[in-house]
């Protein structure tokens, strides 16, 4: 805060004490030929009349207990500006101690379930119920509470992982995010295949995913083929199985994370895509980060027979 906007807000605070102060004892004088409190000369109804009558005085002297209350308090406590109370007090402070606080107890929480493998944090109710909550604070934002997704971020209940459904490829995940980027294509295959080339690329993509058909009765899939073995086949393989290390999806699958239309497919090849999973390492911490982790992977993961019984069993040795 620079100092003209310290002194203004000081300056404010200091009025608002001292004119309730005036106002009070301004409103609560009589003055010479004030009328008598009955003698405000309105009626209504004949037998109505409106009396002027003072605050009684212990609510004035409570009023300027109040004030009194106020002044002692900002010299204590500080608000003027920021010229600093006498105790020495601030909100800044007051927030690392309740922060400081909350953080213990939650490493106490946490503390077993520290470098835990995530089969075996998947198998403990409770470690999952932890991880539910953690979801529903951090992640719920962008993949639903349902963790199902929506048209640009990815399904977590099935089974197709673009980056890695391995347990520590999940960890990776949410600890340092991810960065997915689908180049922009629309120049290069229209120099290539014409002004149709993108549409023959998505009838290509579209026929990857109908096993046994074929391209000899198919003019715009074949073309395809061939835009496709030229540009696209660096990131999504021969066969159109994607790439995990590179993020790149299976185009075989039933699954379109920006939807499957021909718009969509077509806007998707042309101007590409830039997808960001945030990491969360720093906002986390690691142990907050295995369990929603392991949250995740259980959703599409039962859990095995030997992780369910060792977690029965406890799971300290492996904590």
């Amino acid at each position: 805060m620079s100092m003209g906007w310290n002194w203004f807000v000081a300056a404010l605070a200091a009025l608002n004490i001292f004119g309730v102060a005036w106002l009070l004892w301004w409103t609560a004088k009589r003055r010479p030929g004030d009328p008598k409190p009955e003698e405000t000369s309105h009626y209504w109804d004949e037998d109505i009349t409106e009396y002027n009558k003072p605050m009684p005085r212990w609510w004035i002297n409570g009023f300027y207990l109040a004030i009194a209350f106020g002044i002692g308090y900002t010299v204590w406590y500080g608000g003027l500006g920021t010229i600093p109370g006498t105790s020495g007090w601030s909100s800044a402070d007051e927030h690392a101690l309740q922060k400081a606080a909350a953080d213990a107890r939650l490493e106490e929480t946490f503390a077993p379930y520290r470098n835990a493998p995530l089969p075996l944090l998947a198998a403990d109710e409770t470690a999952v119920q932890l991880g539910r909550s953690i979801f529903a604070n951090t992640c719920a934002t962008c993949h639903g509470s349902s963790a199902q997704g929506a048209i640009g971020y990815p399904d977590l209940t099935d089974d197709i992982w673009h980056w890695g459904g391995e347990p520590e490829q999940v960890l990776q995940t949410v600890l340092d995010g991810r960065d997915g980027i689908m180049p922009e294509w629309g120049t290069v295959l229209t120099g290539m295949g014409g002004e149709h080339a993108i549409d023959y690329v998505i009838a290509y993509v579209r026929a990857l995913g109908q096993p046994g058909q074929t391209l000899e009765n198919d003019y715009m899939a074949a073309r395809g083929k061939t835009l496709y073995d030229g540009v696209c086949v660096a990131c999504h393989g021969v066969e159109g199985k994607g790439n995990q290390a590179m993020g790149a999806p299976d185009l075989t699958d039933d699954y379109w994370m920006y939807g499957s239309s021909k718009e969509s497919l077509r806007q998707t090849i042309a101007q590409g895509r830039h997808g960001v999973m945030p990491a969360h390492r720093e906002l986390l911490g690691e142990t907050r980060a295995r369990l929603v982790a392991a949250y995740v992977w259980s959703l599409s993961t039962p859990p095995a027979p030997a992780a369910a019984g060792a977690a029965a069993s406890g799971s300290g040795s492996a904590r």
